[in-house]
């Protein structure tokens, strides 16, 4: 590694940093606070070749190679995070498994148009089940003629659903598990039954946008396969390896941001007759702070530096953004100090620092898989017998749940038929005081989630929650995007836990944050229309139904027990 930033990408520093100062630092408060995509800001970088630089000119790359990538994810991070990782994702993660394991029609169609910045990339492959464990995952794709169809969802996807292209995995041969069962699919919005669900409200990094991929029956042409079947695994495990260098390189720009922000307060703020960078204390917190940005970056243009020699770079990379995450963590904390209580009020950038450095030790693999990857290195991994491996299989923990579906008949045949078992597990008829009593001492709970599709609707939901003797409830989404219900009505991780005897769900897709609220409940009941949402895999019955044709005759039946 050479120690010294060549004279052409100092140059493309000194264009992004004057470029960030001027047209993003103005407007970051506001970005932050109503949590809005910069479109525009995007679209600038992309006529200005920023969003493909990396990438072969013949693709319409400018060709700089990864260091020239990091240095720009660094000094977009170093005024705003949020515009940083828009373009960390749209690089290492959507853009290069294209470059790299894409067919020559592929990169035609989708690459150039991607190296360009006429359209977006993300990358999809976490799940609830399927975070720092890829070989979780529970997305399918089924060879249909010329199609895959795929049915599944991913979470926390970032740049979704501004995104034109998103790079999907799928289990293809769940018997051949993560080695040889995984593929990777190139999917465009827009495509017949590939929707969005929840869009995140984030601590931090707040203008970047982040939100489910639903698919329900997607259809993606079979030429869309990226790479060959079953190579899905290692595509994805060889994209996060860059990733990180991006991760990183947002990590150093945010840990410089809030490094200069608190050497200059250090600097103008004057206490007991001198500026406080003169007391010992501060200044050596502000020579800690730039020895260790000094290190991460080291460690970050390395790691860049090896991927562009095409050499093994996991390790570094691994180390980078392990190194990087933690100081800008140990920075931002340092900068809020020296700031103060002017620190901790919104507004100022060190706190949006501190709220968005969070995360960069999360996501691309959380700070501890960093140190499984590079213990791997270090280590050779001892290979289990088949002994073991049956023995490890045999002890997975498995469901409780009953998982008895109710999708045969009328619509009035699987109400009689839910009834039937509600009856069988105990339930008697039983009024409430208070739909809207308190959910943790509750008996029986009803909650509804995206699938109602109105706001005066919710008196169904109402009537539902009197006949079943219920307090009513709901998904976070309900409370908190649309508002039609108090934010302290919601169940969830992060909301009201409920642990009584009975809860139906209805329209409520099933994603852990929400299951999680309801975990200890004895019995639970789903109602959706669609059969492959994850609630159905979480429950002791369900009715596969419309739920606004389901809830009413439920209703009836439970009135006329």
């Amino acid at each position: 590694m050479s120690y010294k930033v060549s004279p052409e990408n100092e140059k493309l520093r000194q264009e992004i940093r004057e470029f960030a100062e001027m047209e993003i630092a103005p407007i970051s408060f506001q970005l932050d606070e109503r949590a809005i995509f910069p479109e525009d800001i995007v679209k600038q970088m992309g006529e200005k070749g920023w969003m493909g630089l990396p990438f072969e000119k013949k693709y319409g790359g400018r060709e700089m190679g990864n260091e020239a990538y990091a240095i720009a994810v660094e000094e977009f991070s170093r005024v705003d995070a949020s515009v940083g990782v828009i373009l960390s994702a749209h690089n290492s993660l959507g853009t290069w498994p294209i470059a790299a394991f894409g067919t020559e029609a592929q990169k035609e169609k989708y690459l150039v148009p991607l190296a360009k910045g006429e359209k977006l990339a993300a990358f999809g492959l976490t799940e609830e089940n399927a975070g720092s464990d890829a070989g979780g995952t529970e997305t399918t794709a089924v060879l249909d003629g010329d199609h895959y169809i795929l049915n599944g969802h991913k979470i926390f996807i970032t740049n979704a659903p501004e995104a034109d292209i998103y790079v999907v995995f799928a289990a293809t041969d769940k018997e051949k598990g993560t080695h040889g069962g995984i593929s990777a699919f190139i999917v465009e919005k827009g495509m017949e039954g590939f929707d969005f669900g929840t869009r995140y409200n984030k601590m931090g990094i707040r203008a970047s946008a982040t939100a489910e991929l639903v698919f329900k029956n997607c259809k993606v042409p079979k030429e869309n396969l990226l790479g060959e079947i079953g190579q899905g695994f290692k595509i994805a495990m060889q994209t996060l390896d860059g990733g990180r260098i991006g991760i990183a390189a947002q990590a150093l720009g945010i840990a410089q941001g809030a490094y200069e922000q608190a050497l200059e307060r250090a600097q103008d703020r004057v206490q007991f007759g001198k500026p406080i960078a003169a007391q010992q204390g501060v200044s050596f917190k502000l020579a800690d702070m730039a020895t260790k940005i000094r290190a991460a970056r080291f460690l970050v243009y390395s790691a860049a530096e090896m991927k562009d020699a095409h050499e093994n770079y996991g390790m570094q990379s691994a180390m980078a953004k392990l190194y990087a995450s933690e100081v800008a963590l140990e920075v931002v904390d340092e900068a809020v100090q020296i700031f103060g209580g002017s620190g901790f009020i919104k507004g100022l950038p060190v706190e949006r620092f501190y709220r968005d450095a969070k995360i960069t030790a999360i996501y691309e693999g959380t700070n501890e898989i960093q140190r499984v990857v590079i213990a791997s290195h270090l280590m050779p991994r001892k290979k289990k017998d088949k002994a073991e491996k049956k023995a490890s299989k045999a002890a997975a923990p498995t469901t409780e749940r009953k998982m008895e579906i109710f999708d045969e008949g009328s619509a009035q045949d699987r109400v009689d038929a839910l009834v039937k078992a509600l009856k069988a597990e105990g339930y008697d008829r039983q009024s409430v005081d208070d739909i809207f009593g308190p959910i943790g001492k509750a008996d029986r709970l009803v909650a509804f989630g995206m699938g109602l599709k109105h706001a005066q609707d919710r008196k169904m939901m109402e009537d539902l929650a009197e006949a079943f003797g219920a307090v009513l409830s709901c998904s976070r989404p309900i409370s908190e995007q649309r508002e039609w219900m108090d934010l302290t009505r919601y169940v969830g991780l992060s909301g009201q836990k409920f642990g009584g005897k009975f809860y139906i769900g209805a329209g409520i897709s099933g994603q852990k944050q929400h299951m999680y609220g309801i975990k200890d409940t004895d019995i639970i009941i789903a109602i959706n229309e669609d059969i492959n949402q994850p609630i159905f895999a979480e429950s002791d019955y369900g009715i596969v139904g419309d739920m606004y044709e389901i809830v009413p005759l439920l209703t009836e039946a439970l009135k006329n027990l």
